[in-house]
């Protein structure tokens, strides 16, 4: 199997467990005020003219499987970690650090979701440690790529 192909595979199954870890933080009712659906949804709709929960979860797993998928395979040799699994939560922490100093302001929460509460950053870094572990962890998972027999 392609590395791309496995990368992204990986970061689909990532981006499930991760909306399954926030759907349940929303259902106790943890931090509500820290919602990325709806800030994706609401830049969707500043910059695109369309909003909408739905637009906000594809959104999501276009990120966590396309682009993040992607950029895993590519960086992946780079990544400090001697493992799958530890290169993958490397490469969450890199997604969290881009997500704090860059989605986190264009969504109007701050430099590191400060205009959320203290512990947006410790929650959304848990949540991206959790998702680099399962990304790693599937990608090491999935079958390489072998040559076909002549």
């Amino acid at each position: 199997m392609n590395i791309y192909v496995r990368s992204m595979i990986a970061g689909f199954t990532a981006t499930v467990i991760l909306s399954l870890l926030m759907m349940m933080k929303a259902a106790m009712g943890v931090m509500p005020q820290l919602n990325p659906i709806a800030m994706l949804s609401g830049m969707a709709q500043g910059t695109l003219g369309m909003g909408g929960v739905g637009v906000g979860w594809l959104m999501h797993f276009l990120i966590g499987t396309v682009l993040w998928g992607i950029l895993f395979a590519v960086f992946y040799d780079r990544l400090p970690g001697s493992g799958a699994v530890t290169k993958g939560m490397s490469f969450g922490v890199l997604a969290w650090l881009l997500m704090m100093i860059l989605v986190m302001p264009m969504a109007g929460a701050g430099f590191f979701g400060m205009g959320l509460g203290m512990m947006a950053p410790v929650m959304t870094l848990i949540l991206h440690l959790v998702w680099g572990a399962v990304l790693g962890f599937v990608f090491s998972r999935l079958p390489t790529e072998t040559a076909l027999p002549a």
